[in-house]
């Protein structure tokens, strides 16, 4: 007899942009285990389901219940952001020798790919895959010189239940002329749940990063060398609250209204390694994220300002959430002492994160989890 099936794919309409194209839920799920619901507009993650340590599963992503709340106000959760996540200084850089303009969206600078990045569009699903591994490949072509970047860019994005509590994302991307590409997932998350009411101080975050980015008003990164994150706010090799010291007085801290900020992983190898864990105390639920990335961007909600209804009719405000991003350092383009997001025709661009859930259990220092992480320094 046929062993039952433990995982299975469903695929729905979730709404209806104005030109009349139509916008699909796939739901990858795995039996007594996590629910990923992917949506074609931004190639999102809508909602992640998650035990906690007593079996209960609870959304812990932001979103909205509706398609209608993703399309009237950009805040990009869940997203595939790109041609370049984070921020590119005034919107322009120097590629082989020429002057790239790109379109400017936040302040002087191009932020999350401009005007119209990859989170506003409805991206095409290429491949559904049921069974063990059960998972959804969506794709975007991205025009030469869509908000100034060069080059024809094909993207593909794969979500993947790689275990009963890991969820992968791999994403790929190939140009026919020298461009540059840094893509990530924009999820922000809520340990407790996305309408649980409660904010994310209390969580407990580990960052593997000696060092960070210290940024200008703008969050672009100031002309120096990565800072040194010991003795700092910015410490968290060893974990700590998020809320612990987000109100120190210490400039970085200001500039950025909390934590706003590029953390340095270990050097590139092209294979995930650990780069940070979030743990939260009541509902046990802890997150280790891996990635073959070269940063890590850790941001607390700081602009979530009460006026966005998400799911379950709740009022985002600030700390209701945290985002860990991973990839490249921003405004690298203009860096060339920081580690290169350049693509050429020929070469594979390959972003590799995994999501792996565990529980803990709250002890007398903070929460230890019952099983021994993995580590990776600068």
């Amino acid at each position: 007899m046929n062993a039952p099936s433990v995982s299975r794919v469903a695929r729905s309409r979730f709404g209806v942009l104005p030109d009349g194209s139509e916008v699909e839920r796939i739901v990858l799920q795995w039996d007594g285990g996590i629910e990923a619901s992917i949506i074609t507009y931004g190639a999102s993650l809508q909602a992640l389901l998650v035990p906690d340590i007593v079996g209960r599963r609870d959304d812990i992503v932001l979103g909205h219940d509706a398609f209608e709340g993703y399309l009237a106000r950009r805040q990009f959760f869940g997203a595939t952001v790109g041609r370049y996540a984070n921020r590119i200084a005034g919107g322009r850089f120097v590629l082989d020798g020429k002057d790239v303009q790109l379109a400017v969206n936040n302040g002087a600078n191009a932020l999350h790919g401009g005007l119209e990045g990859f989170d506003r569009r409805n991206w095409r699903i290429v491949r559904i895959e049921d069974g063990d591994r059960p998972a959804v490949t969506l794709a975007y072509t991205s025009a030469d010189g869509e908000e100034g970047y060069p080059g024809t860019l094909e993207v593909e994005v794969t979500w993947r239940l790689t275990g009963p509590m890991e969820l992968s994302l791999d994403m790929t991307a190939r140009t026919d002329r020298p461009t540059v590409v840094n893509l990530t997932n924009h999820s922000f998350f809520n340990l407790s749940g996305a309408r649980s009411g409660r904010q994310i101080l209390d969580h407990h975050l580990t960052v593997a990063a000696d060092h960070f980015l210290a940024i200008d008003a703008g969050a672009i990164p100031l002309p120096q060398p990565p800072s040194e994150v010991a003795g700092t706010p910015f410490d968290f090799r060893e974990g700590f609250e998020v809320g612990a010291r987000i109100r120190n007085d210490h400039p970085q801290l200001r500039v950025g209204r909390g934590y706003d900020h590029n953390f340095c992983l270990a050097p590139a190898t092209g294979e995930p390694r650990f780069a940070g864990r979030l743990a939260e105390p009541t509902s046990g639920r802890v997150l280790e994220l891996f990635t073959n990335q070269p940063g890590l961007q850790v941001y607390s909600g700081n602009f979530l300002d009460g006026t966005t209804g998400g799911k379950g009719g709740r009022l985002y405000r600030q700390s209701d959430a945290i985002c860990l991003e991973p990839h490249a350092w921003p405004d690298t383009p203009n860096r060339p002492d920081f580690p290169s997001a350049r693509l050429a025709p020929g070469e594979v661009y390959r972003h590799t994160t995994s999501y792996r859930f565990t529980h803990a259990i709250q002890g007398a220092i903070g929460i230890q989890s019952k099983v021994e992480l993995p580590r990776s320094g600068r």
